[in-house]
């Protein structure tokens, strides 16, 4: 039948794709460092060190999970190419829809798994620290910043990273002033970089008796999580400690020390804050590697061969620096104003439909890097 000859047609199609994906994850090369990080985790000396045992046991968890993800796409592609034969064969129109369904899963799975081959920079696949601060708007914004939150913790859930909140700060009325959220899970940053900026609201405001149209803006940071195996050495005299109760949820014992830490670093003016682990020890580690990630950060981005070179320069949360706008009112429409990419089901998005974005913007990224090196 004409339907299903079209279906198959444009299945066989992505096979080409299919194959350029497994050439570029280099799944050879892939299954031998798989043995090889195997026959370590079995010498009798592997649990002396534990901090590297830990990574040989996650480098190979992370190899076995690009390898099952392919698979699993293979897989797919010989079910899916037998269901759309035997309907043809049997001429059962009812299975149609189905097929056409899962054919337009397949090509964004594969689209997706095509795409993260393309994460190589040196710290896309670390864990990802955002950051969210209120602008211009006052309650409205900091209720922006809540919903801002919200989003990104349901993408992190939704693609099966662990969601960590490391500090947070309530506003006057309603919503967040600021917090902080680790997601913690294989190419976390090189998916979330291109989340970073000022996003900008436009709605009736719920804070508003007049029922008037506000525009509010908060700006997210993204940081790779830099652990101990990359070294940021910073002056002990650079940085001024506080130490405070934590506040917020957390039931009786989160008030009764001042466990929680807050690092301000002189030289830049940065400052961050952990409150949510037991102890002030804890605390301080966790602010510390948060530091450190946000130095490293604006080092890699400014292109400073030193730490010392960051001149902590911050740029407004206001209109005109906005990457995207999310209207909803006096339409509904989400708009990257760097790929061009929208979206008109913003409930979706609020609800961490964020693929469609993530995706236009590597594709964005790598074109914009082919032009410069053909420039």
């Amino acid at each position: 039948m004409l339907q299903f000859e079209e279906l198959k047609q444009s299945l066989q199609g992505l096979e080409p794709e299919l194959k350029d994906l497994a050439d570029a994850l280099g799944l050879d090369a892939l299954r031998k460092e798989i043995l090889e990080l195997d026959q370590k985790a079995t010498a009798p000396d592997f649990w002396d060190d534990m901090e590297r045992s830990q990574k040989i046991l996650q480098r190979s968890s992370s190899l076995k999970s690009k390898i099952e993800k392919y698979e699993k796409l293979k897989n797919s592609y010989g079910d899916l190419l037998a269901l759309i034969e035997l309907a043809d064969e049997e001429g059962d129109l009812s299975l149609l829809p189905q097929a056409q369904e899962e054919l337009e899963n397949f090509r964004k799975e594969l689209e997706s798994e095509r795409l993260s081959t393309l994460l190589t920079g040196e710290y896309d696949g670390k864990n990802a620290i955002l950051t969210f601060h209120a602008g211009a708007g006052g309650t409205e914004a900091q209720d922006w910043v809540m919903m801002l939150y919200r989003m990104y913790c349901r993408w992190g859930e939704r693609h099966g990273f662990t969601v960590k909140t490391l500090d947070s700060l309530d506003g006057e009325e309603a919503g967040l002033k600021s917090a902080s959220v680790l997601l913690e899970g294989e190419n976390a940053y090189g998916y979330m970089k291109s989340e970073a900026g000022v996003h900008r609201l436009v709605r009736i405001s719920p804070f508003d008796a007049s029922g008037r149209r506000h525009t509010s803006f908060a700006s997210l940071e993204v940081m790779p999580e830099i652990d101990d195996t990359i070294e940021v050495k910073i002056n002990p005299d650079d940085l001024k400690i506080d130490y405070f109760r934590a506040s917020g949820a957390g039931g009786q014992k989160v008030n009764k020390t001042s466990s929680a830490v807050r690092l301000t670093h002189i030289p830049t003016g940065i400052v961050v804050s952990c409150q949510v682990e037991r102890s002030q020890y804890q605390n301080r580690d966790v602010a510390m590697r948060m530091l450190k990630s946000k130095l490293m950060e604006i080092k890699e981005r400014e292109h400073l061969e030193r730490i010392e070179d960051i001149k902590g320069v911050q740029k407004e949360i206001a209109w005109g620096s906005q990457i995207r706008s999310y209207v909803f009112m006096p339409y509904t429409l989400v708009k990257d104003h760097r790929t061009g990419y929208e979206s008109g089901n913003i409930d979706a998005v609020m609800d961490g439909d964020l693929d469609g974005f993530i995706n236009a913007y590597l594709k964005w990224q790598t074109r914009d890097s082919a032009e410069e090196q053909g420039g």
